[in-house]
């Protein structure tokens, strides 16, 4: 199972490109629905990226980035690289889908996804507002198109898990 997670804020411009692609590719699967790709919006919700992914094979989150790149910039990052358990703290407001990564993999162990990988966008603007910027626009539409290519690579039918064939006992 293939499980895309788009995070971010729909009321902070460019913050909301996660989200807007996983919206976008929603669609396509209902027009296009594929058994074994799940699309989620997490929104700015850490814990519930940790129980989306929840037995998946590939997970992928999309979200945007501010580190002084060139806005619209993508940059694809192991999950790995990325992923730090949260600071004790009774504040769920807090946990975010870096901690998610990092907490259900202790939590749920083989059960979580092994096989993570982030798409950070650049942004331009985390000001207040519903629009994205030109560049990040354009970063999305990139992106949006790189999964498509995934979602339409995903095997449609997993092989079953064979039982070990028994032995003849001498």
């Amino acid at each position: 199972m293939l499980t895309i997670i788009g995070c971010g804020n729909l009321n902070r411009c460019d913050d909301a490109v996660g989200v807007i692609v996983a919206q976008r590719l929603q669609q396509y699967l209902s027009q296009n629905p594929h058994p074994n790709v799940r699309i989620f919006d997490c929104g700015t919700a850490g814990m519930e990226v940790m129980f989306q992914a929840r037995g998946s094979q590939q997970l992928i989150i999309i979200d945007a980035s501010s580190t002084g790149s060139e806005a619209g910039a993508v940059f694809e990052v192991p999950g790995t690289e990325l992923e730090q358990l949260p600071e004790p703290s009774y504040n769920l407001h807090d946990f975010r889908w870096d901690h998610a990564l990092a907490a259900g993999r202790r939590i749920f162990q083989d059960n979580f996804p092994q096989d993570v990988s982030v798409y950070l966008i650049e942004a331009e603007c985390l000001e207040f507002g519903w629009e994205l910027s030109p560049s990040v626009e354009q970063a999305a539409e990139k992106v949006f198109q790189i999964l498509l290519k995934t979602i339409n690579s995903t095997e449609v039918h997993q092989s079953p898990v064979q039982p070990p064939t028994p032995t003849p006992n001498p």
